[in-house]
């Protein structure tokens, strides 16, 4: 496939095979995440790719956390919106688009719960991957930086038939995390990612979400003229 066909094929994945992923191919995945531009060189990106044992205790940890309902001290503001911003429009959409798919009621709390634990779990993924950046830059630009790498890491995994889903919830509580994966207090925990074969029999999975039409959101200037 080209470019343009990996870029349009790439999709959140929630629903995944227990199928081991070979450390061959995620070295190769990491590599080209890697590839990555970054403001002078600076490489501004660490990765924690975990899985087996590990993975499983940190899944169950967090998962606890949740249930517990101890306070979220994330070391990044991942999401924030206004109730009446277009933006929550958006993600109220999406939300009921997946309930549709899973068939959760809107009045089954259970199932709600349910559903929200899975995304702290990695969506049960058999291999999570972590981006760091050192605490001692600047907010915005290695966040710009990591947010390049992050999205080639998601492409490369398409080239191998791999899914990927970008995730919050799994750096919410960074106090599990560097605890079972010994991560030093120096290290920015900024986003998780889900990696893994997708079971494409799983009914999130059938979801495409929506995208603006560049007519909406592109202004051109200087096209129209002779």
């Amino acid at each position: 496939m080209n470019l343009i066909e990996g870029i349009k094929k790439r999709k959140s994945i929630r629903g995944f095979k227990p199928d081991p992923v070979s450390k061959e191919v995620i070295v190769s995945i990491i590599e080209a995440a890697c590839k990555a531009p970054s403001a002078m060189n600076t490489q501004p990106w660490e990765f924690i790719v975990v899985t087996g044992e590990k993975l499983t205790r940190l899944k169950k940890e967090i998962v606890e956390n949740l249930c517990n309902g101890s306070v979220m001290n994330p070391d990044h503001q991942v999401v924030g919106w206004g109730n009446d911003s277009v933006f929550r429009e958006r993600q109220v959409g999406l939300a009921k688009r997946i309930f549709t798919l899973m068939k959760i009621p809107r009045e089954d709390t259970e199932k709600r719960m349910q559903w929200m634990e899975r995304g702290f779990r990695f969506f049960d993924a058999p291999v999570g991957v972590f981006l760091l950046t050192d605490k001692s830059l600047i907010e915005s630009g290695p966040l710009l930086d990591l947010g390049a790498a992050m999205q080639n890491l998601c492409l490369a995994a398409v080239e191998y038939d791999l899914g990927t889903c970008i995730e919050d919830q799994s750096v919410l509580y960074p106090e599990v995390v560097r605890k079972i994966l010994g991560i030093p207090e120096d290290k920015k925990i900024v986003i998780a990612i889900a990696l893994g074969y997708p079971d494409w029999d799983f009914p999130a999975n059938r979801l495409v979400s929506e995208r603006e039409p560049v007519s909406n959101n592109t202004t051109w200037i200087g096209f129209d003229q002779g």
